[in-house]
Formats: C-alpha cells, sequence, structure tokens
C-alpha cells in the first residue's frame, strides 16, 4: 500500500493553496470577517489577499455584504446533497484505510452553522461517543480543535448554548479554563486531550486547512498506548495532506 511518506510530492500551485486558506479562513466565520482579518489568519499579505478575494467574488465563490466576506452561491453549488453525498462516502472510505494504517480509530467533523457536526468516522462510534460530541466540544479534542479556530464572538455564542461542564475528573473545568486553553494552542499544532471526554482513552486532533468550514480529524488510543499517540497522529496528517491536494476532498467537508 501507497502511504505518502513514500510518494513523490506533486508541483504545488501556490496561488490556488493560497486562495484556499482565504477559504477555509471565511468558513471560520459564520457572519464573515473583512479582508484584513481573513488576510491574517490565512498568512497572506494583505495585497494578495485583496487579489484573491475579488477574483473568487467574481467568479461567484464568495460575496461581499457591509465590508465582509461570506461564502457565494458558486461555492454554495459544489455542496449540493447528492454530490455531498458521494464525496462524504468517498472520505469515509480515506478514513477506514487510514485507520487501517495507523491503527487507531479516526474521526472527523467540522463546525457548521453554529454547531460541532461529526461527518465521519472510521470505527463503531457507539463505542466512543457516551455523550453528544455537538454538546461536549470543551471536553474532547475534536471540540477543542474546532473551537479554537473560531472568531471570538462566533466562541463565545457556542459556548453560551454549550455551557462548560466537566465530564470526568480530567475534564476542563469551567470557561475561563477552557478559553485561556483554548487561546495557549498553536494555530496547527495537534491538540491532545487526556481521559477529558472519557476515562481510558487519550485523542489527538488536527486542524484542516481545507474546505468551507472549520474541520478537523482526531484519532483516539487506550490510556495506556499513549506513547502512540504523537507519532499515530503524526502519520496522520501526512495522510491527510496528501489527500487534500484535491479539491473534491476539500469541498466535501
Amino acid at each position: 500500500m501507497t502511504t505518502a511518506s513514500s510518494t513523490a510530492v506533486p508541483t504545488l500551485i501556490g496561488s490556488v493553496q493560497r486562495a484556499l486558506r482565504l477559504l477555509e479562513a471565511v468558513g471560520a466565520h459564520r457572519d464573515g470577517a473583512p479582508a484584513k482579518q481573513l488576510a491574517r489568519e490565512a498568512g497572506l499579505p494583505l495585497p494578495t489577499a485583496y487579489h484573491l478575494l475579488r477574483t473568487l467574488t467574481h467568479e461567484g465563490y464568495l460575496r461581499r455584504e457591509n465590508g465582509v466576506f461570506l461564502f457565494g452561491a458558486a461555492a454554495e453549488r459544489l455542496v449540493d446533497d447528492g454530490g455531498l453525498r458521494n464525496r462524504r462516502s468517498r472520505m469515509t472510505q480515506s478514513l477506514a484505510r487510514w485507520r487501517d494504517i495507523i491503527g487507531a480509530p479516526v474521526y472527523c467533523a467540522v463546525y457548521r452553522e453554529g454547531e460541532i457536526e461529526l461527518i465521519a468516522v472510521a470505527d463503531s462510534p457507539a463505542a466512543d461517543e457516551w455523550a453528544s460530541f455537538r454538546e461536549t466540544g470543551h471536553a474532547h479534542a475534536l471540540g477543542q480543535c474546532l473551537l479554537s479556530r473560531l472568531d471570538e464572538k462566533a466562541r463565545e455564542d457556542h459556548l453560551d448554548r454549550h455551557p462548560v461542564q466537566p465530564l470526568t475528573r480530567y475534564s476542563v473545568r469551567d470557561r475561563p479554563a477552557l478559553l485561556e486553553r483554548l487561546r495557549s494552542l498553536e494555530r496547527m499544532e495537534p491538540v491532545i486531550e487526556r481521559q477529558e471526554y472519557t476515562l481510558g482513552t487519550v485523542c489527538a486532533a488536527i486542524p484542516l486547512m481545507a474546505g468551507f468550514a472549520a474541520a478537523a480529524m482526531a484519532i483516539s488510543m487506550p490510556l495506556d498506548q499513549e506513547d502512540r499517540l504523537l507519532p499515530a497522529v503524526e502519520r496522520l496528517r501526512g495522510e491527510v495532506a496528501s489527500l487534500l491536494r484535491s479539491f473534491v476532498f476539500s469541498i466535501s467537508i
């Protein structure tokens, strides 16, 4: 089986990568965001961001309202219901392959319309989701990863609707403690959670730099296999990076 580590890296088109980073930044803001903020979050010079935003707006992928950028009709057409089901099926197959390579359950979630949505699982979800992923984002690695990528307004709105409540004795205790943790997270570093959601389990999540919404993938392992967690999540990052070059995969989330 060929993996990312044994596959030659193809020639990448920088302007496409930069445009995707801008689309991802737009997706993290339910009510849109101005050009300067999007440029900062995408790590782009402001003139470059302005040029790409104008192009994406002209092509219908974005629209500008009241000084902020939001997704346009062309972006919405990319995720029609039928096509979305087919793409998610392919994504589930990819997760299953990664589960077999890494030897651990793999999960994918997005933050969409104010909620955490678990969209694909390569394992039996009944064995792990004993408490709603949507309501307990503060306690699991996927949720913390997604919440860390929201702007302050969206994050506060989420926590107003889903208050911080410890699930185990290791869970973050209250809202101020969670916000401090989220602020300390590095943008592209794995988010590690140890027995905060389920006793005896450790998890690691990585953000996805693609798609039209904040997205993340995670793996979970028994506590006695914690030494495998970071190597495994780095292996997952490498596998995902190769697939994220496919725009079809990007729009499926």
